[in-house]
């Protein structure tokens, strides 16, 4: 699994990479309210704002983290936005990717380097 500075979680599998927020990032949102999410078949750019999410405490964006085509979203974080908050580096990923340029995800933290990034 990668990191961002933004707090998105990175699993790849296969040409795809699974996009989410690390547990970090949900603790700090506090209780998850609402989730946007992109159309399926969307093509992103790095840091295009792909993702709303609405808590109790803030409205944040998730960035697109590399250049793709948008292939699946988790839609039951539609009519269950709390999941963020219950399994947020598992169950409550928010979107696939299916990325152009394999070679940006080496711009990423690997676990140890982001765990020393949060302090």
């Amino acid at each position: 699994m990668k990191f961002t500075e933004e707090h998105e979680w990175l699993r790849v599998e296969g040409d795809e990479v699974i996009v989410g927020i690390t547990t970090h990032a949900a603790e700090q949102l506090g209780d998850v309210v609402f989730v946007e999410l992109p159309d399926e078949g969307t093509v992103v750019s790095k840091d295009d704002e792909v993702v709303v999410i609405e808590s109790v405490k803030a409205a944040s964006d998730i960035l697109a983290p590399i250049d793709g085509e948008i292939t699946e979203v988790n839609s039951t974080l539609t009519d269950n936005p709390s999941m963020v908050n219950d399994d947020p580096q598992g169950e409550a990923w928010f979107f696939k990717l299916k990325f152009t340029d394999a070679t940006q995800m080496d711009d990423f933290m690997d676990e140890a380097a982001y765990q020393k990034f949060i302090g």
